[in-house]
């Protein structure tokens, strides 16, 4: 295979030779499961039937953890593989496949699961998709706090033939609670006489199953554990957030937030209906066409001077260009600092002031520029002193307009924080129409009072 590297472009054609499924199994013993992932799209379908045949479900399963588009392979096998598969999963990962398959496919597997492996799906399933919950995994070690080092290396042992997260042990008290965590190397190397409590960390972080992931994202990336506890409403430990589970969340969260930017109210895909497409787009798409008519009002208003000064029309898309580029970016800056940290009251005067300055400079070197460049232009059809006054009035035009671009697009996401709605949402589309509502009014305002009046 062309796109292949040297070990993956080995790994398909022994796949694909033809040995027994005994040789297979010892030859993919010395491979990723997301290696072999890369590989099994690219397999005919009887290669792809003796490899699932070769590996044991434990292994098929984080292979198809792997895999794009899982549920399509899985609805080519018979339900009773598909079943041993998808409960050898982490409960977070069978419960995303589980979603990708069709209603009657899913309820055929479900039935052919153990009880365990459902209950397990079940619990992720009872938690709302913004909630931590929804991202635990039930893959995890759970100890008592009264035990001693020997019976905890037991107990740990046994579970581990089940649970492979082991890097993090959590524990429990008599009544159930969580009490805190020990790591796999203090456990091992700790000696027998010893409390377990010596080597518990009863300040390890833990995070409630009902809190919203946007709200608790940023707390969970600060600590850099691989794994955080998920607690029930009486304490208990249903659960762990790994760091994977983190990243995805993360990504997801920077993809909500690039698609709220495009005025969209949650991310868009490939194969997501029309319909729903639709609904997603046209909630913003109403706001920005009624902000889009008072532009077009306030244009109206200053018919007078574009009657007399037709040819001033020529430069108003250079200054609603340059106040929506300039807003986009504050509210890019704004956006990032907010997501990054809590900002207290001095600090976003100084934010607010930076971006104005910032603003400033910018509209005052361009505005110097468009001065010159545009009024030797206009030099060619209209006297120098009525071209520069006119070229002097689009250089104060877009550097007012760039101050008050950066200042609204600055303010308004800080304002929708305030008020607790996701910044996101003062979208590109929202501030570059209000900005270009700002642009309209100063560019033609300067217009009818400086050229209209002062015109020579």
């Amino acid at each position: 295979m062309e796109d292949f590297d040297d070990k993956l472009s080995e790994l398909y054609r022994v796949i694909e030779s033809g040995i027994d499924e005994k040789e297979l199994a010892e030859f993919l013993g010395d491979y990723h499961e997301a290696d072999i992932a890369d590989v099994y799209p690219r397999l005919s379908e009887n290669a792809r039937k003796k490899l699932s045949a070769a590996l044991p479900p434990d292994v098929l399963s984080d292979m198809f953890s792997h895999l794009d588009n899982a549920e399509e392979y899985i609805e080519q096998m018979s339900a009773e593989r598909a079943a041993d598969i998808i409960e050898s999963m982490d409960a977070d990962d069978a419960v995303d496949l589980l979603d990708e398959l069709e209603e009657d496919t899913r309820s055929e597997i479900i039935e052919l699961m153990d009880k365990e492996a459902v209950e397990d799906i079940n619990l992720i399933n009872s938690y709302d998709e913004d909630e931590v919950g929804s991202r635990m995994t039930t893959n995890f070690i759970l100890l008592k706090s009264d035990m001693s080092v020997k019976q905890a290396m037991k107990s740990m042992v046994e579970q581990a033939s089940e649970n492979d997260n082991v890097s993090t042990i959590y524990v429990e008290n008599a009544s159930g609670e969580y009490y805190g965590a020990i790591a796999l190397r203090d456990l091992v190397v700790a000696r027998q006489g010893i409390a377990l409590d010596d080597i518990i960390m009863t300040s390890y972080p833990s995070v409630d199953a009902d809190e919203q992931i946007e709200e608790c994202i940023e707390r969970l990336k600060d600590y850099a554990e691989d794994s955080i506890p998920v607690l029930g409403k009486n304490k208990e430990v249903l659960g762990v957030i790994t760091s994977t589970d983190l990243i995805e969340a993360v990504d997801e969260e920077h993809g909500d937030d690039y698609a709220k930017l495009a005025g969209l109210t949650a991310e868009d895909d490939m194969r997501e209906p029309l319909f729903k497409s639709i609904g997603k787009r046209i909630p913003w798409l109403i706001v920005l066409f009624a902000l889009g008519m008072g532009v077009s009002g306030v244009v109206g208003l200053f018919e007078k001077v574009i009657d007399k000064l037709a040819f001033i029309v020529s430069f108003q898309s250079l200054i609603l260009g340059m106040a929506g580029n300039v807003g986009t970016q504050s509210l890019a800056v704004t956006i990032r600092v907010l997501s990054d940290e809590q900002l207290s009251g001095k600090n976003v005067f100084r934010l607010i002031w930076k971006e104005v300055r910032v603003g400033f400079v910018n509209g005052l070197l361009l505005g110097l520029m468009s001065f010159a460049l545009i009024g030797a232009y206009l030099c060619l059809s209209l006297n120098p002193a009525k071209a520069f006054l006119t070229s002097g009035c689009i250089g104060l035009a877009m550097l007012a307009a760039m101050i008050l671009s950066s200042f609204f697009g600055t303010v308004i996401p800080l304002f929708f924080n305030k008020i607790k709605i996701d910044p996101a949402v003062a979208s590109g589309p929202l501030i570059t129409t209000i900005n270009d509502l700002i642009a309209v009014v100063t560019y033609y305002g300067l217009a009818w009072l400086l050229i209209l009046n002062l015109a020579v």
